[in-house]
């Protein structure tokens, strides 16, 4: 087996996912590379005694990229399988932000309150699990950014939509493919904001944060066109939806999912819709970033023959 190229961003990481920026590097279809991905905070928060506010700088969520996949265009599927990932050092770290979170007044969801305190938990990462104390939570990875570029505008690292982005959804996980939408010539792939874990919500805004290396497989499907994102596992189909409010995204997410089974397994439309209603999965990635994500879910028990 030939040897994996790795790829490390050189100079700044990237804080927006747009077509402006120099591509990092260059990669085949059908090529397997391993793609260095610093954390949320950019390493800057690694204590307890940390005040986040004090060492955060305007930026969150640095990116590694724009990765150029030869052969896609406007108009093809970008299929990225998640090999692996594997964490490059043994501590993760999550934190309560000023005005940021779930259940706290926030930019978008403005009111008079003062921000709750600031405050930073480290784990050890060993043995399966990250431990503080005497909590254990069994490691879960995942990316929680992924994405290919808009076609015109330049979004922010911290903002999902569309085109994947900062959709904090587990199952962007090692094993599963992430289908993105291609919207310009090389699709332009960014990712990084890795977790070790995280519960369905990312209810403070902050996962298991840490750095790692991400082995990943691209293929470019031409002439595929899909509005939303689309992820497949050994058991599932998956489609996220990004948007506020969060039922938008819900709808978002079951409507491309009626769609994909209608257009790729047979269904008639509406039979798809009435199996759903009554076997459908759905759940939140994120209910604290620009727009909200969820995704819907459908086993592929009910898609044989």
């Amino acid at each position: 087996m030939s040897e994996i190229r790795e790829i490390h961003q050189e100079g700044p990481h990237s804080f927006t996912m747009g077509p402006y920026g120099e591509p990092l590097a260059r990669v085949k279809s059908g090529e397997t590379v391993a793609i260095y991905t610093e954390d949320a905070f950019g390493g800057v928060i690694d204590s307890e005694s940390t005040s986040p506010s004090e060492v955060l700088g305007d930026y969150l969520n640095p990116q590694t990229g724009p990765i150029y996949v030869e052969g896609a265009e406007p108009g093809d599927t970008l299929a990225v399988k998640i090999e692996a990932i594997e964490f490059t050092r043994d501590w993760a770290v999550s934190a309560t932000i000023p005005y940021f979170g779930g259940l706290t007044s926030t930019n978008l969801t403005a009111m008079l309150q003062d921000p709750l305190p600031e405050r930073v938990w480290k784990y050890r990462v060993e043995d399966g699990f990250a431990r503080r104390g005497n909590w254990e939570i069994p490691v879960a990875p995942f990316v929680g950014t992924i994405g290919t570029s808009p076609q015109i505008e330049a979004l922010s690292a911290l903002a999902p939509g569309d085109h994947g982005g900062n959709m904090d959804v587990p199952d962007t996980s090692p094993g599963n493919t992430v289908y993105l939408p291609v919207r310009v010539d090389g699709a332009y792939f960014f990712t990084g904001d890795c977790h070790v874990a995280q519960g369905h919500g990312e209810l403070c805004g902050v996962a298991l944060e840490i750095t790692a290396k991400v082995t990943l497989t691209f293929e470019v499907i031409k002439g595929r066109r899909i509005a939303w994102p689309r992820i497949e596992s050994d058991t599932h189909i998956m489609c996220v939806g990004s948007a506020r409010p969060m039922e938008d995204a819900a709808r978002i997410a079951y409507s491309e999912l009626v769609g994909w089974m209608a257009s790729d397994y047979g269904y008639e439309k509406m039979d798809a819709y009435q199996l759903l209603t009554q076997a459908g999965e759905l759940y939140v990635g994120n209910m604290v970033d620009t727009t909200y994500s969820l995704v819907a879910r459908c086993d592929k028990r009910y898609l044989e023959g």
